[in-house]
């Protein structure tokens, strides 16, 4: 696998252990070439990840190999690295990573780390997002492009709905995601019903493009607008992360004008780099903005008051919550009216 080698990022040095070992067997990408990726997108990948408890989607020997996520920091993190204390729905808790330098993310790398999930809230206020994060799905039947038209229609609701400007990237896989800074004013739960406020409204617009239906039954060939991905402790892959795919794709952040333009392969550990030189992170200036969530909050309470819409099922996982319709598929609720 090749001896150690030591890196730098940020003023800081880590060491690398067996650089060689191939992380894409279909590309011939190597740990070092991993390691390497995020040296070269640091500034981008640290704004993305700043003060952010941090989950670890990690791949020790590659993608052909076994995975799991990493919610607690591990034992040997190096103390420079600070962590947050976060509460999972469960009422269970743990202390979560928190990036505050370029060289943590190498740091993760070296342990196999592909993919960064960070909360959409910073180590200072741990139940209050900053961030709404909009996940445009595809369903099956649906591609990247039916993404694209849903995502300008997503712009469009925002900017109408206290003139809000959402941050697009690609997912790495089919699906956009589009992240909107927001004052940390609101809860999980208050950030998660302007969520579904959006997606019934593109709902309105699009019905036959657009869907907020919670059970796969009922989506059809739609984009899914997936309101969960708000609630706690779910998390969305952060911009620049890797994704375990073959052909080591990652999460690209995106203007607005390339947004239909730019195709999700046409991103991965090889090509990011010469854009991120050329470009730098082109949501650089994401941290400079912070927008109310109060005109989607009252759009919350319009569609509650005129056409009865409440809460919407929680993942499978939750335990019950205030206000949530009954936890089952419509297809056995109909078999067992009780």
């Amino acid at each position: 696998m090749g001896e150690a080698v030591e890196l730098e990022a940020g003023g800081r040095t880590v060491r690398l252990s067996s650089p060689d070992k191939v992380f894409f067997p279909e590309r011939g990408f190597t740990k070092l070439d991993l390691a390497r990726y995020y040296i070269a997108v640091g500034p981008g990948i640290l704004r993305a990840l700043r003060d952010r408890p941090t989950t670890l989607e990690r791949y020790p020997d590659g993608v052909t190999g076994e995975s799991f996520f990493q919610k607690r920091a591990p034992k040997n993190m190096p103390d420079w690295i600070p962590t947050a204390h976060i509460t999972f729905p469960s009422g269970r808790s743990a202390d979560e990573m928190c990036p505050t330098e370029e060289a943590a993310v190498l740091w993760a790398a070296q342990f196999g780390t592909l993919t960064f999930h960070p909360w959409p809230v910073r180590r200072d206020d741990v139940d209050r997002p900053d961030e709404l994060r909009i996940d445009l799905d595809p369903q099956p039947g649906t591609d990247y492009d039916d993404a694209v038209r849903a995502a300008h229609e997503l712009r469009s609701v925002l900017d109408e709905f206290g003139g809000l400007k959402g941050f697009p990237k690609t997912s790495g896989g089919r699906g956009l995601h589009v992240f909107v800074p927001i004052e940390p004013r609101w809860t999980f739960t208050q950030v998660r019903r302007a969520a579904i406020a959006v997606g019934r409204e593109m709902e309105r617009r699009m019905p036959d493009r657009v869907t907020i239906k919670w059970w796969k039954e009922e989506r059809g060939e739609r984009i899914f607008v997936d309101y969960n991905q708000t609630a706690r402790d779910r998390t969305i892959a952060s911009a620049y992360s890797v994704r375990p795919r073959p052909h080591a794709p990652v999460s690209a952040p995106l203007r607005w004008d390339e947004v239909g333009v730019a195709h999700p392969q046409d991103f991965d550990i090889a090509t990011m780099p010469p854009r991120f030189a050329e470009l730098g992170d082109v949501h650089a200036d994401m941290d400079d903005h912070r927008y109310s969530l109060e005109p989607l909050l009252e759009l919350a309470r319009r569609d509650e008051h005129d056409h009865g819409l409440g809460d919407l099922p929680y993942p499978p996982e939750y335990p019950k919550m205030p206000g949530e319709p009954r936890r089952v598929q419509p297809s056995r609720a109909r078999k067992d009216p009780s």
